[in-house]
């Protein structure tokens, strides 16, 4: 029998423990998806680097990035995540420690890369599936909500509900009649095949926005309702600009927008006022929160090296930084050196395991995601701070515990940015949304702060060593004859002379 991706290998992914039955899921995915496209993905290379040279572009690599208005935008984000990585490097630290002791040394050894079948995911790109393995404090509180969605008999129409309800709730739009009539909210069980990767679509008419969502009922699936609905709220606000300043101010911010609800939705206070948590939680405790923030790195900060490095591939693709015939390989050192991951078996260039990425196979742009999760942590301080739900004076009231629903001064802030849409320069949509015009990352840095100071104090106590190590490429990846014979020329002194 043939497995979908959503929702078979992606429930088995997060389900299983055997790391066999994860070895051959990862495999075989990639066996039946980007392996059969590389052939095509290397023509099409030379076709948008070709196209971008006739737009007096250098490559396509430039050309990818032109609507963030930034001839450094490569190296900013470079530097950004450089700035964020000790963050990640803890966490990594940590979970490989936690990893070990479950599945002992031979399978996840106390020092180097992670092994990226095991981390609960496809692609390793969010960690949140192994709560229950790696949770910090097992017998205090936990804030996922699974299981009483489930007790309660929540449905896909009741989760749509509440998440346009969070936006009236801001004196925010509701979502016009032609959503419900045109949506699709979970997977249709009459036979038809349909991409089930969530998505909101805007049908340029000013009226009809749909969201199409094979939903399944989970916390995870919650917060990815909630995400769509803020591309639709987008939408809705600047409906009446123009046609082509109808997108976001870069392609960062429609993401960063979309992810505002995802972090007031995922608030304990949140999860209380919808009775999916007992009032008896105290939200104040201190481990109940490294619990509450620990659970929130599985998902945001984990996710942030793959955020960059999916589009950093593929900028040193079109730039001829890593040969086409060798770019699978190319693919693991960076997963290694900015992920600290391995493949579960060495992989070879004549596979394409980006390509088994659903936005690399079509095209779609991922450093946005990067981006939007340092913005959104940006929007939402702002929008705490309109609230009065977080004060950085008053201890009781930490940013990471802030949930403005119900807050029309925060939604009034939100509106002003969104309903400019694309029609003025980003800078301008976030100093009105924010006070001051850059990405920074001191939000997001002061969210985790407990956190990471946790963090840390876990890895001295248990000996961790933080960081992965270098990287043997010839031990991950059977290299192209050409780029084995370029390596062996460069070891002898003999290349470029």
């Amino acid at each position: 029998k043939d497995y979908s991706l959503e929702p078979e290998l992606t429930l088995a992914m997060a389900q299983s423990r055997d790391p066999d039955v994860l070895e051959f899921y990862w495999t075989q995915w990639r066996e039946k998806s980007g392996k059969q496209i590389r052939d095509m993905y290397m023509e099409y290379v030379g076709t948008y680097n070709e196209a971008a040279r006739l737009n007096s572009f250098k490559d396509a690599s430039e050309m990818k990035v032109v609507d963030y208005e930034s001839d450094t935008f490569m190296q900013e984000m470079e530097s950004t995540w450089q700035g964020l990585k000790p963050l990640y490097q803890q966490l990594h630290a940590y979970v490989r420690t936690k990893l070990n002791k479950n599945y002992g040394d031979k399978v996840v050894p106390k020092t180097g890369p992670l092994p990226a079948h095991l981390l609960g995911n496809m692609w390793a790109q969010q960690w949140n599936n192994l709560e229950d393995l790696l949770t910090p404090y097992p017998n205090k509180p936990s804030i996922n909500i699974t299981g009483e969605m489930l007790n309660q008999g929540w449905t896909q129409m009741k989760m749509f509900e509440k998440a346009e309800d969070f936006f009236k709730s801001m004196g925010l739009d509701p979502m016009p009649k032609e959503f419900w009539e045109g949506s699709i909210i979970k997977k249709p069980d009459d036979g038809r095949d349909l991409t089930c990767h969530a998505s909101a679509w805007d049908f340029y008419n000013g009226k009809d926005f749909r969201i199409k969502q094979c939903t399944r009922i989970n916390q995870e699936d919650f917060v990815t309702v909630n995400h769509e609905m803020g591309h639709i709220q987008y939408y809705l606000q600047y409906k009446n600009q123009s046609y082509l300043f109808r997108s976001g101010a870069n392609p960062g911010f429609h993401e960063g927008v979309a992810d505002i609800l995802s972090l007031a939705v995922g608030t304990a206070t949140y999860f209380q006022k919808l009775g999916l948590l007992s009032s008896d939680v105290d939200i104040e405790d201190e481990e109940t929160n490294i619990n509450i923030l620990f659970s929130m790195a599985l998902q945001r900060i984990a996710f942030l090296p793959f955020g960059y490095l999916v589009d950093k591939f593929r900028w040193d693709v079109y730039s001829g930084k890593t040969s086409l015939d060798n770019m699978n390989c190319h693919w693991w050192k960076l997963r290694h050196e900015i992920q600290g991951l391995k493949p579960p078996q060495k992989r070879s260039y004549k596979d394409f395991d980006a390509g088994a990425k659903y936005h690399v196979a079509n095209d779609v742009g991922y450093v946005r995601y990067f981006t939007a999760f340092i913005y959104e942590f940006q929007f939402y301080k702002a929008m705490c701070l309109a609230s009065g739900k977080y004060d950085p004076k008053d201890a009781k009231k930490p940013l990471h515990r802030c949930n403005f629903y119900g807050s029309r001064v925060a939604g009034d802030k939100l509106r002003e940015m969104l309903k400019l849409g694309a029609s003025r320069p980003w800078k301008e949509a976030m100093k009105i949304m924010t006070g001051q015009p850059d990405m920074s990352t001191d939000a997001i840095r002061e969210y985790f702060k407990p956190l990471e100071k946790w963090l840390q104090k876990e890895n001295r106590k248990s000996g961790a060593k933080v960081g992965w190590g270098n990287l043997n490429i010839d031990k991950v990846c059977d290299q192209s004859p050409e780029a084995k014979a370029r390596s062996g020329a460069m070891k002898t002194g003999e290349f470029g002379r």
